[in-house]
């Protein structure tokens, strides 16, 4: 029943948004892409990204990521995820977990196309990931071995230095990073900050809107309506993956001997990523 369902998802979704738009052609607005690093805020994009066929002649959004890894734990080539990227269809919105690989970078920051692609305090994001792999999601690589140690404490300290022993293999806080950074070089994407979705909503979200037209592109929705119909997606409770949706939420899990650990690992990567002044936190 569930396949059934998806399968028909994209005939229901074209045909409401047919009814909408009152059109056939969802060839007008450019392609949009929403990018993300896991547990950063990929879901809030998401609502977001949803909002969107709203305000302008979207079909849907893809109701599947693009990945780098299969639900079955193998790691897929460039070449399948170029694939995966060019097979979302013209008038959807994609979105997923991809990597600035030469290819893929090449392919979304063409002319014409929109990229979005957020990332979060490294602090929170670990965090967010212990609660989500121990408590949320079993199927998690890291399900079992947190929940084999005694405590949240020692769960951080994991996800912060990484793992790589007995068929366990996750990369440490610093390296998690390098993929943000590549993303953060390139100008054809508008990276943004999950705190500035939080804390800076409107104005996020109308230099989002921005980012749409500069293809040249004219939003038909009038702007102060589109920006009040983004705001009411926004609703991260809906989300099957929601905790807490708030800012700094770290502190009250980082002890003194966590923020030595992150400091020892990390170097300097919340300065680089504007997060702290200095190490001194």
């Amino acid at each position: 029943m569930k396949q059934i369902r998806r399968t028909l998802r994209p005939y229901g979704k074209t045909a409401q948004a047919i009814l909408r738009w009152k059109r056939l052609s969802f060839n007008d607005a450019p392609p949009i892409f929403g990018n993300s690093k896991p547990k950063s805020g990929s879901h809030l994009l998401l609502q977001i990204l949803n909002g969107f066929t709203q305000i302008m002649p979207y079909r849907y959004v893809a109701a599947d990521p693009v990945r780098t890894i299969t639900y079955e734990g193998r790691r897929k080539t460039k070449e399948e995820i170029l694939a995966d990227l060019k097979r979302v269809p013209n008038g959807v919105i994609g979105w997923g977990y991809v990597d600035a690989t030469k290819e893929n970078a090449s392919f979304l920051t063409s002319a014409g196309r929109v990229n979005y692609f957020i990332y979060r305090d490294p602090r929170d994001m670990l965090v967010s990931q212990v609660f989500f792999a121990t408590d949320m999601h079993e199927e998690h690589g890291m399900h079992d071995y947190y929940n084999s140690l005694p405590d949240f404490g020692a769960r951080l300290n994991v996800a912060i230095t990484g793992i790589d022993r007995d068929g366990l293999k996750m990369v440490s806080v610093k390296q998690r990073y390098e993929g943000v950074f590549q993303w953060l070089e390139q100008k054809s994407v508008m990276c943004l900050r999950f705190e500035d979705l939080i804390n800076n909503r409107d104005a996020t979200l109308v230099s989002m809107l921005d980012e749409i037209e500069k293809t040249g592109y004219k939003i038909p929705t009038p702007r102060e309506k589109a920006l009040a119909i983004l705001v009411d997606a926004i609703q991260p409770k809906k989300s099957h993956t929601f905790r807490s949706g708030k800012t700094g939420g770290w502190k009250q899990y980082f002890d003194e001997d966590h923020k030595k650990l992150f400091k020892d690992i990390a170097g300097d990567l919340l300065m680089k990523l504007g997060y702290e002044s200095s190490n001194d936190w």
